[in-house]
């Protein structure tokens, strides 16, 4: 594992098709008149408690959401936080030294999370301005992923290994297998729900032949369609035994957003599926200074990805660093906070905010949003 295995991918013609139409004839209309509003900056947060930065491991501050106007959701200190501007609140805790974060935010103010204890997570929902959380009657002892969306509708998997919908703190329903999984799939995860209601996550399938002793294995993308259409289980990006295809996030249009993880190797290369999703996913390429990296967000109707840029863990000749891909053309590199100091984008508006983390020149991790961020975006390579 010593050394680091060259990239799979360059990228296909007919790939390279593919991403370069994927921005809408909206898009970059809707970005240039937010960017022509906003100061380009990167704003450091403000935080709690500590600020430790250990690359790969649970985050301890970091902007993971961005809501309307200024409101921002996230981890600091390992607490569940959210800011407005960049002052920090705590999301009230019946105890007050529990661990956890907040993980989406929706235009309402309608948040959700989750907290650690003992080992196991606990999701939770709670609305700005209110005076107590809401547990959810269905907690799952090792789920880190769920969504909002601006109907109040909460998406996760359940403990019992299925995608579940929750609304006002019950549950809805159950997202049902697509109906050609393979034997032994079960939903590991579900990871995003946009406005009008398409849900995103990820099935797993482990099951083992008893016939002929054959171990299949293999994870996919799952899209739970709006319109009430059978759900339907999308093309991954690897199919080999230490390759998942993690989808993180999706648009109103459905365009979804990942990375392809190759587990021996630590390799991660960015990954977008498009609409009507008849074909296999297409990745616009890394960093022109860093061979791997990630897909964690997608801007509602934009076209902007945000993620993080990175190399093998043992051969790191860059930091960790916050990376966009606008859409079309190459893939993009964010400011540092400080020279030589990582970075990691989690969260991206239409307004043209980024969320994430970044080291200062202390070391320390904080907290930060990138204002009219395509501005700030460059080439390192360059």
């Amino acid at each position: 594992m010593g050394d680091v295995r060259i990239r799979r991918g360059a990228v296909t013609a007919a790939a390279a098709v593919v991403v370069a139409g994927l921005i809408t004839a909206g898009g970059p209309a809707a970005t240039a008149g937010a960017a022509a509003t906003c100061t380009p900056r990167i704003q450091v947060l403000g935080s709690l408690g500590a600020d430790t930065y250990e690359r790969d491991a649970r985050r301890s501050q970091g902007v993971m959401d961005l809501g309307a106007g200024d409101l921002a959701v996230g981890v600091s200190g390992y607490e569940p936080v959210y800011w407005t501007g960049t002052t920090v609140h705590r999301v009230p805790l019946t105890d007050p030294d529990q661990r956890g974060q907040v993980l989406a935010v929706n235009a309402h103010g309608l948040m959700v999370g989750v907290l650690d204890a003992l080992g196991k997570t606990t999701l939770f929902t709670y609305q700005q301005g209110a005076a107590a959380i809401t547990l959810l009657p269905e907690s799952d002892g090792s789920d880190l992923e769920a969504d909002v969306n601006d109907a109040g509708f909460v998406v996760s998997r359940s403990d019992s290994w299925v995608g579940t919908v929750w609304k006002d703190g019950r549950k809805v329903r159950e997202l049902p297998l697509p109906a050609d999984a393979g034997p032994g799939t079960r939903i590991k995860m579900v990871t995003g729900i946009n406005r009008a209601g398409d849900i995103l996550g990820q099935a797993e399938q482990d099951h083992e032949v008893p016939e002929t002793g054959e171990h299949l294995h293999g994870t996919y993308p799952v899209l739970w369609p709006a319109d009430g259409t059978a759900a339907r289980l999308l093309a991954p990006t690897g199919t080999g035994a230490y390759e998942e295809s993690y989808v993180q996030d999706l648009d109103e249009s459905t365009r979804i957003v990942g990375y392809d993880w190759q587990g021996p190797w630590h390799e991660y290369t960015p990954w977008v599926w498009t609409p009507p999703h008849t074909a296999p996913g297409a990745t616009p390429g890394v960093l022109s200074t860093h061979p791997y990296g990630t897909f964690e967000a997608i801007s509602a109707t934009t076209g902007v990805s945000v993620g993080t840029a990175k190399f093998h863990p043992e051969q790191p000749i860059l930091p960790d660093q916050a990376q966009l891909w606008p859409g079309s053309g190459p893939v993009k590199a964010l400011p540092r906070l400080a020279a030589g100091g990582a970075s990691m984008a989690d969260a991206v508006s239409d307004d043209g905010r980024v969320g994430g983390a970044a080291v200062n020149a202390s070391g320390g991790l904080k907290p930060v949003v990138w204002t009219c961020a395509t501005k700030q975006a460059y080439d390192p390579g360059s």
